[in-house]
């Protein structure tokens, strides 16, 4: 059954021991879950009407937005759940997936989180929004952990109701840096946010670890219609009297693709350079989408979480696909969102079996987390487990469990393997100086 959930406060990690945490409820938060009741008359503990056996949880990512749009989450959360339910649900509970766009707006973030609160669910799985300091707050004050998020907010790696799946931003741009460290000049092109702010120490960090020197930061609007000004600007910062070819990186999410429209008109008139990005700015829909063989990427270091999509190790995801969302546009399987939701799903399935017939709440999810749960995922990551203090505390990380990156490689138009196995960036962020 899904019993009454407790009330759980966070602190600081380390500072508190989680069955002195589970006592604890601070003023803020119990005016908080007061307004709450008073405002939605929704008992925290209860699931309203999806009967006492069903599990709701929570799927949240932007879409319709002019800047990064994560549509195949939630709309994957949904298939799971279809596929899941078909086959009588975990335990023999089904699942109730809510989802929410947060429109990559801070407000519209915090009413997720509200909402996820409101209807009681057990978790936030597999989502995505840079506005960690605004949903954080009311999914710790519930005490609801947020399991598989994408790694777009430092925050993911600190907070101890986060359950990471992957190494985010951090390990992603640490494990590039250290591909590019043979470049000459390189050149960073970001977004002007709070979260772009995050990735020039991350990149730096594997460029030195290479001997390199630190690259060119170069602050962009994240929902412009074009980039013709930094392009010029990140061909000349990479070109001038340079004896190695430089590498341009641009990380602009959705916008990659406007980006490059830029940089492919204006490199004509410079000498030959490379790009390398970041898996979730581009996949093999964008390399198709931008000439394939013939387009900007050809020959690019991209550095991912997971194996490449051919993989077989993927099969599982796309039989759920292919059986319950055959059809839907939204879902594209080299996506690293889509691959993140299927991760996360994975891990919360295990957290619930391993509740047998005992209480499914957000307490209970959190304390299988917290009490060592080993989780596999098919070897698409290492055996996940989590700590509050993990090798990478020391850096700001506390959280970032997984530090293992895929270096891949446009070559012939396709996206493939550049290195066996996994390059694990743990060292290499440490060494990290991250403002945090």
């Amino acid at each position: 059954m899904t019993g009454r959930r407790r009330t759980r406060s966070t602190f600081l990690p380390g500072l508190l021991t989680r069955h002195a945490r589970n006592g604890v409820l601070s003023a803020g938060t119990a005016v908080a879950c007061a307004s709450l009741l008073a405002g939605c008359g929704v008992v925290p503990g209860t699931t309203g009407d999806v009967g006492d056996d069903t599990i709701t949880v929570m799927t949240w990512a932007p879409q319709d937005t002019k800047a990064t749009n994560k549509p195949g989450m939630p709309a994957f959360a949904q298939a799971y759940a279809r596929w899941i339910n078909a086959a009588g649900g975990i335990n023999g509970r089904k699942i109730n997936v809510l989802t929410c766009n947060d429109h990559n707006d801070s407000v519209d973030a915090a009413k997720c989180a509200r909402r996820a609160a409101k209807e009681n669910a057990v978790a936030v799985v597999g989502s995505y929004s840079q506005y960690a300091d605004s949903f954080f707050p009311s999914l710790e004050g519930a005490g609801i952990p947020y399991i598989g998020g994408y790694g777009i907010t430092n925050a993911e790696f600190t907070s101890p109701l986060s359950y990471p799946v992957n190494g985010g931003q951090p390990a992603l741009l640490a494990g590039l840096g250290s591909a590019l460290a043979s470049c000459g000049p390189v050149a960073l092109i970001r977004p002007d946010t709070i979260a772009g702010d995050q990735l020039p120490p991350l990149l730096d960090s594997g460029l030195k670890a290479g001997g390199h020197r630190a690259s060119t930061d170069q602050r962009a609007a994240e929902d412009a219609t074009e980039y013709d000004g930094q392009a010029e600007r990140a061909l000349s910062t990479t070109t001038r009297g340079a004896a190695d070819d430089g590498c341009v990186v641009p990380a602009l999410g959705d916008r990659n693709g406007t980006f490059m429209d830029s940089f492919r008109r204006a490199r004509e008139n410079y000498p030959e350079v490379r790009t390398a990005t970041v898996l979730g700015s581009v996949d093999q829909t964008v390399i198709d989408a931008t000439g394939g063989a013939s387009g900007p990427y050809e020959g690019s270091y991209i550095t991912g979480w997971y194996p490449v999509a051919s993989d077989p190790r993927w099969d599982g995801m796309k039989r759920v696909i292919r059986e319950q969302a055959f059809g839907d546009n939204r879902i594209d399987p080299a996506d690293a969102g889509v691959q993140t939701t299927w991760i996360a799903y994975t891990v919360f399935r295990q957290i619930v079996e391993s509740l047998g017939d005992g209480e499914v709440s957000a307490d209970t999810v959190a304390e299988a987390l917290d009490d060592g749960l080993e989780v596999g995922t098919g070897g698409l990551t290492p055996t996940l487990r989590w700590r509050f203090q993990d090798k990478l505390a020391a850096v700001g990380f506390p959280r970032l469990v997984n530090a293992n990156v895929t270096l891949q490689v446009v070559r012939d138009g396709r996206l493939v393997s550049a290195r066996k196995g996994f390059v694990d960036t743990t060292k290499t962020l440490q060494d990290a100086d991250v403002n945090y």
